[in-house]
């Protein structure tokens, strides 16, 4: 559902400016340039445009930095309030120079922006409505004002646009395969649930994005997941945002994929991982420690190295609850699934008023810290011997996991043959020196695998058909 933010001071004043230049560009002899957009389903060529910088308005609704508006919970407020002002515009122009995992930093991909624009001058038009309000560009006229330039290049949408159709346009035109610079992660997800929320299919967000249907989905577990972290961070005035797990996509979307499979086979412990990692990623551990975090972390590794305070965090699991209506009940969270939500709640809350000084006693801050910083050795602590065990697990499943592999490429090597049979195209000579090489291979690994001291199924197969060879 798409905001509608009304219409800006100099509407009217920009409507006629945008009329008129309209007219002496299509008065002018020269060669137009124009702009294609996609336009209610349809291309629509619009005619581009000269306008002063300063003339027209940041978007109060750009996906851009949607997630970036909380971090200044006081001038976003001024920006809801009046997002046509110059303190809601000033706060627009800040974000749109800002890192998005961090705004209080500037971003450097701006600081490039800002020094082709200055080499190269503008490539690209950008898009504004007949009442000044840029669908796209935003970022380019920011850089534009700081490097001084007096005026932008635009394309003009049509007077009938509304606020749904500039939220569409600036969707299907920062999808498109270019040098824009995307989206960041957050606001991507955010851009993707909020289209879900309209009631747009999964499948055709998924293809407007040019990803699968399946990694739709998962940016969607991942965003409800955040969601609910900020939500169990809170701790009096400081919470989380969104934004604050701006650098974890990797490690989420690693997350997703073992919890995935876990819940296949036993959904319980599938919620046990799942806390299990996001109190490595609560505590900013790389992603090959975050691996580490399996099932049985806490409980094999983790719980000797806690602190009293730590260990004795309360368990209490939850009781099954009712769904109204359906006369069924949802199972409650279990003892172990408990304790380890309840050590991620801890952490998530210590973070949050770490990171908010401005909002917190100061004792209560260093409290915060000490507590984070012991959670922290404790865990490097359990990763050692973790690491350990993980390493002597991969050793020993390192033979079987290469032979699926060579199953998987056996198989469609019979697929490559039966076609290239069809098509008579099946180089006979190579393949016979190819199968020669393969039945080099298998006596060695039948003289490997004599060796095992019981032969299972598959083992004693492959040594009867060495000797049958051998014969």
């Amino acid at each position: 559902m798409s905001i509608d933010f009304g219409r800006p001071p100099r509407a009217v004043e920009n409507q006629e400016l945008v009329e008129k230049r309209l007219k002496e560009v299509s008065a002018d002899g020269r060669l137009q340039e124009t702009l294609t957009v996609e336009w209610r389903t349809k291309p629509l060529v619009v005619q581009v445009i000269d306008m002063p910088t300063d003339q027209v308005y940041f978007n109060p609704a750009t996906h851009r930095i949607r997630a970036q508006r909380t971090f200044d919970p006081a001038r976003d407020q001024l920006l809801a309030a009046n997002p046509w002002g110059s303190e809601g515009q000033a706060y627009l122009d800040h974000l749109l120079k800002a890192l998005p995992s961090n705004p209080a930093k500037r971003d450097i991909d701006f600081d490039e922006l800002m020094s082709s624009l200055k080499e190269y001058r503008q490539n690209e038009p950008g898009l504004i409505t007949r009442d000044g309000i840029l669908v796209n560009g935003n970022t380019r006229v920011a850089a534009l004002r700081e490097l001084g330039v007096p005026s932008v290049r635009v394309g003009v949408l049509p007077e009938s646009c509304t606020w749904a159709d500039i939220n569409a346009v600036e969707l299907s035109l920062q999808l498109r395969h270019d040098t824009r610079r995307p989206y960041s992660y957050i606001n991507r997800l955010l851009t993707i649930e909020e289209q879900a929320a309209a009631g747009r299919p999964i499948a055709e967000i998924a293809k407007e994005f040019r990803i699968r249907t399946e990694t739709a989905e998962q940016d969607r577990w991942v965003l409800a997941t955040l969601k609910d972290l900020v939500k169990r961070s809170k701790s009096g005035p400081a919470e989380l945002r969104l934004m604050d797990f701006e650098d974890q996509q990797e490690k989420l979307r690693e997350l997703h994929r073992a919890f995935a499979k876990v819940s296949r086979q036993n959904p319980a412990q599938a919620d046990l991982l799942k806390e299990n990692r996001l109190a490595l990623i609560v505590l900013d551990f790389s992603k090959t420690d975050v691996r580490l975090a399996d099932v049985d972390f806490r409980a094999r590794y983790l719980q000797r190295h806690l602190s009293e305070e730590l260990r004795s965090v309360p368990a209490q699991p939850q009781e099954a609850r009712s769904i109204p209506g359906l006369n069924r009940a949802v199972r409650g969270d279990s003892p172990q699934v408990a304790e380890a939500k309840e050590f991620t709640n801890l952490l998530l809350r210590a973070k949050a008023v770490e990171r908010a000084p401005e909002t917190m006693a100061q004792e209560q801050s260093e409290q915060a810290a000490a507590l984070w910083k012991q959670a922290r050795e404790a865990v490097e602590e359990a990763l050692v011997p973790a690491g350990k065990d993980a390493r002597v697990r991969k050793r020993k499943q390192a033979a079987p996991d290469r032979l699926h592999d060579a199953v998987q490429s056996i198989d469609q090597c019979v697929t490559d043959m039966t076609l290239a049979r069809a098509s008579r195209n099946l180089d006979e000579e190579t393949l016979d020196e190819a199968l020669l090489s393969l039945k080099a291979s298998l006596l060695k690994l039948a003289r490997e695998a004599a060796r095992i001291e019981e032969h299972g199924e598959g083992v004693a197969w492959l040594l009867a058909a060495v000797r049958r060879e051998q014969v």
